[in-house]
């Protein structure tokens, strides 16, 4: 493809983008395909010979769209917001466009110092201290595994330089919630602590973590000859977006030596709001922590930011120096290959610039607020309506609802709530996923795609009613 040709065909799909983007209120949420339905209008070979563009777009309206289900509808309530505003998406654009590769400074100067700055703008947008520097990577499961492995290596001495964890005296522990994200869990295994030595701490009434369990569960561990060494704490848990006390967790931390990390993915872009720093009041005393641009605030996905109050510490952990990659600005530019698992990075910066400039806090906060707004609406409207229960508090924009018929509970309870989801779900009017909290089935209505209104909330409250009732017409 020519630049010329690129420049017309460039054009075609941006304009397919736009009347996606106007029109993707009319589709239904959720994909309506059957299982291997989109691989079947495939090829099973690839093309021979070079096929022409409007090939290419055609089947992307015939073949890949059926099969997609609409993360930016604004009737989209499932998971969690995962906005792609598209400043950001041009961004995006910019950042494929170009073609470079983070290697090191060197290799594209602006890759980098554009990473620290917008870094340094959201250190900022969210009232935390200078004492953080940040990076962007992917996702949030990369950052708790590298928050695990500083935590490994702070622990042991450098462990790795050695003989690894296998040539440690004592078994090293790790703590979490059992509301943590299961990509915790998952990093834990990966950072070579193995499932028994990953502890899940109680929760409270609100599903957060207690201090007290912490503190009791680290006594008793090295009482029995093992080696506590991290926790992670989550600011906005998946499934009900319940707020681990930060602070108490510091406070144990700080006695036992434990690294502490926090998990913010979804929830820390509230922080851009000052009335919702409370929620993770002592943040200041963690070691690291993350959060996901690419969820609430609007930046496109991939774009994870990780922060660290010890970037000597990460670098240590983490460095490769080979003879090829070394540069006379060595020593006085940041490699960021040193900050992460990947050699290369891409030039994620340009996505969250984007959005910044072109939104701008003011922006991106009554948006927040908006959403806010609307799901405290939502648990209100539940709450005052016989039968039907708010399952957690609500300090964000997700609400866990229950229907409880009378005389329904337990397992037949649990079965009435998927299936009204599923009804929901089925009938293309929106999209809601369920979860279990405390040991029952509710469904979470995670309020937040850009483009949801308070219509919007309001008639998906009519739906799930419906819905519960039997009832949930498809799209008229």
């Amino acid at each position: 493809m020519t630049p010329d040709e690129f420049r017309a065909h460039g054009h075609r799909l941006i304009d397919w983008l736009a009347d996606y983007r106007a029109g993707v209120a009319a589709r239904p949420v959720i994909s309506q395909t059957e299982p291997g339905q989109v691989k079947a209008a495939l090829p099973a070979e690839p093309p021979a010979e070079p096929e022409p563009f409007d090939a290419v777009l055609a089947d992307l309206d015939r073949v890949v769209m059926p099969g997609v289900t609409h993360w930016q509808h604004p009737r989209f309530f499932g998971y969690f917001p995962s906005n792609a505003a598209l400043a950001s998406v041009l961004g995006d654009l910019v950042s494929t466009g170009l073609g470079v590769i983070g290697l090191n400074w060197q290799a594209s100067p602006a890759l980098t110092e554009l990473e620290e700055v917008v870094c340094g703008w959201m250190r900022q947008a969210l009232g935390m201290s200078p004492a953080w520097s940040g990076v962007i990577q992917d996702t949030a499961s990369t950052g708790s595994l590298l928050a695990l492995l500083c935590a490994r290596e702070r622990t042991t001495n450098f462990s790795l330089a050695r003989g690894g964890l296998q040539a440690e005296p004592k078994p090293l522990t790790v703590y979490v919630s059992a509301q943590s994200h299961s990509s915790v869990e998952k990093a834990a295994l990966l950072a070579g602590f193995g499932r028994e030595n990953v502890r899940a701490v109680p929760h409270d009434d609100a599903f957060a973590l207690r201090p007290d369990a912490l503190a009791a569960m680290v006594a008793a561990d090295a009482a029995a000859g093992k080696r506590p060494c991290a926790v992670v704490a989550t600011t906005g848990t998946t499934a009900s977006t319940a707020l681990d006390p930060i602070a108490g967790i510091a406070e144990v931390a700080a006695r036992h030596q434990l690294w502490l990390h926090v998990d913010a993915a979804m929830a820390g872009s509230a922080m851009i709001l000052p009335e919702c720093r409370w929620m993770w009041d002592g943040i200041e005393r963690a070691d690291t922590l993350l959060l996901n641009p690419h969820k609430w605030l609007g930046a496109v996905f991939d774009c994870s930011l990780f922060y660290t109050r010890d970037p000597d510490h990460l670098i240590r952990v983490m460095s490769t120096n080979p003879s090829y990659l070394r540069t006379a600005a060595d020593g006085r530019v940041t490699n960021y290959r040193d900050w992460g698992v990947p050699l290369g990075r891409r030039f994620r910066a340009l996505k969250l610039w984007f959005l910044l400039r072109s939104e701008g806090l003011s922006g991106l906060q009554a948006r927040l607020r908006r959403d806010l707004d609307n799901a405290r609406w939502l648990a209100d409207q539940v709450r005052v309506t016989p039968h039907w229960r708010v399952a957690a508090p609500v300090p964000l924009q997700t609400v866990c609802v229950v229907h409880e018929p009378p005389g329904v509970t337990g397992e037949a309870l649990d079965a009435h709530t998927r299936a009204w989801a599923e009804r929901v779900n089925r009938s293309g009017r929106a999209y809601l996923t369920p979860a279990t909290l405390g040991g029952r089935w509710v469904v979470r209505v995670s309020v937040g795609a850009e483009q949801t209104t308070r219509a919007d909330v309001e008639a998906l409250w009519a739906l799930v009613r419906s819905a519960a009732a039997g009832d949930a017409p498809g799209l008229a």
